[in-house]
């Protein structure tokens, strides 16, 4: 299906510029559609991905060209906002970081380099594979998967189309139809907009059910750059209602951890007992609030 033709899009080289931009919008209206139809199966790998994380567990992408560009993105946006380890969630891309960039020809096709690349990893049954591919017959991530699997990880096949082989070699499938593209087979578009679209929310949703927010603020983020300090004054300002200064002082006592400034300022108790809290509260600030003792 990634691959059709659709014979009444063959004159889109001689519509004018707004027509052809008219017609690859109403296509791009009809992913989000398509992924809302695979919600159920989405939190299913949710739930399963945040169990095993929870228990100090690894999410891990693999997948060629697009896909695995998808991939590698969402991982490395995790740290920056969620602040994972960087080991935590990883991006895996045929060809290596030279993909990155370009087209790296043939290693797609290639089931060897995807058992060298993960041999790094050294996969356990506490980690989880994600293999990204639009057509789900990629040689190179079906191959990652079932490395996996036999290496006792939970397995995931993102596609985008139905009864793929890398929804049979995995053990969760989430297969996106999205359709003919309007460029035949130029699956970075819809395909790819499908799949960047699963990982949000698939990284997201895993994120909130570890902890790693309260309510939809992102309490776990890295202050590394002045924007993300600002951002981590109002965060902490708008969970708690402080004015500047005190939020001020409370990151400069926490040095500059969000959960635990929110903690100071809240529970009204010092830096090492906030950092005591959320410990035992498994990093959870909600929970480490409920855990606090009366303030005062």
């Amino acid at each position: 299906m990634t691959e059709a033709v659709r014979p009444e899009w063959s004159g889109i080289d001689r519509l004018p510029t707004i027509d052809l931009l008219r017609l690859m919008n109403a296509e791009d209206r009809t992913v989000a559609e398509a992924v809302a139809a695979r919600l159920e199966p989405i939190a299913a790998v949710v739930d399963a991905v945040a169990a095993r994380m929870g228990a100090g567990g690894r999410l891990v992408y693999a997948g060629a060209g697009t896909a695995g560009r998808l991939g590698v993105l969402d991982a490395s946006e995790c740290p920056p906002t969620f602040g994972t380890d960087p080991d935590r969630v990883v991006g895996v891309i045929a060809g290596g970081p030279a993909a990155l960039v370009g087209a790296v020809e043939g290693a797609e096709d290639r089931p060897d380099l995807a058992v060298a690349d993960l041999e790094p990893l050294a996969l356990t049954p506490a980690d989880t594979l994600v293999g990204v591919s639009a057509s789900g017959r990629t040689p190179y991530t079906v191959a990652a998967v079932r490395r996996a699997r036999a290496a006792g990880a939970l397995t995931v096949g993102l596609a985008c189309a139905r009864g793929s082989a890398l929804a049979a070699a995995a053990e969760l499938a989430i297969e996106v139809e999205v359709g003919p593209e309007v460029v035949a087979g130029s699956t970075r578009l819809k395909a790819g907009t499908a799949q960047k679209l699963v990982l949000n929310l698939l990284s997201t949703a895993v994120m909130v059910r570890l902890g790693k927010t309260y309510g939809n603020l992102m309490v776990d983020l890295r202050a590394v750059n002045a924007k993300l300090r600002d951002r981590a004054q109002r965060i902490v300002a708008e969970a708690t209602g402080a004015d500047a200064a005190t939020v001020h002082a409370a990151l400069a006592a926490t040095g500059g951890r969000v959960k635990d400034a929110v903690l100071v300022v809240l529970a009204g108790v010092d830096a090492p007992a906030a950092a005591a809290l959320l410990a035992a509260s498994g990093g959870r600030l909600r929970e480490a609030l409920d855990s606090a003792p009366p303030k005062g």
